[in-house]
C-alpha cells in the first residue's frame, strides 16, 4: 500500500510527542515511594512488551501506519492480546516512568500520546482491513492497546 501525506503527519507528531517526553518544565510532584516503584515495574514491563514486539514484527515493522506491501496480519504472540501492542509497550513506559520522577508534565505528554496513538491506530486499522478480509474479526476479537476483559 502507498503511503500518503497522512503516514508523515503521524510520525512527525509522533517524534515530536517523543522529543516532548524527554523535557521537563515543572518541579516533581511529592508521591509515595511505592508509586514510583510500581511506576518503574509499569515502565520496564511496558519497555519490554515494545521491543519484545518489535521481534515479533520482523519484517512487517514500520514506523508508519500504512501496512508495508509484504505485511501478513499477525494474531499471534503479544497480538492476540492487543491489535497495537508496540503502542501499549511506550504507553506504559511512558506512564510508569512519569510517575517514577513525579512528573506531571510526562504524564501529560503520555495523555497527549494515548490520543495520537489512538488517532493514527484508527487511521491504520482503516488500512489493515482493507489489505486482510480477516481484520475485522481480529478487531472484534482482540482490545486495540489492551487486552479485552470478558465480564
Amino acid at each position: 500500500m502507498k503511503k500518503t501525506s497522512k503516514d508523515y503527519i503521524f510520525v512527525v507528531i509522533q517524534f515530536l510527542l517523543f522529543g516532548a517526553y524527554t523535557f521537563d518544565f515543572f518541579q516533581p510532584l511529592e508521591i509515595p515511594h511505592y508509586l514510583a516503584t510500581f511506576g518503574m515495574v509499569i515502565a520496564f514491563i511496558g519497555f519490554m512488551i515494545a521491543l519484545l514486539t518489535v521481534f515479533e514484527l520482523k519484517s512487517n515493522l514500520t514506523v508508519f501506519p500504512t501496512p508495508t506491501e509484504k505485511a501478513t496480519l499477525l494474531t499471534h504472540g503479544f497480538f492476540r492480546y492487543s491489535r497495537h501492542p508496540i503502542y501499549s509497550g511506550i504507553l506504559m513506559a511512558a506512564i510508569g516512568y512519569a510517575l517514577y520522577k513525579y512528573s506531571i508534565y510526562k504524564l501529560l505528554i503520555a495523555g497527549l500520546l494515548f490520543i495520537w496513538f489512538y488517532l493514527k491506530s484508527t487511521y491504520e486499522e482503516k488500512q489493515l482491513a482493507q489489505k486482510f478480509n480477516s481484520y475485522k474479526e481480529y478487531q472484534e476479537k482482540v482490545g486495540r492497546f489492551f487486552p479485552k476483559l470478558l465480564l
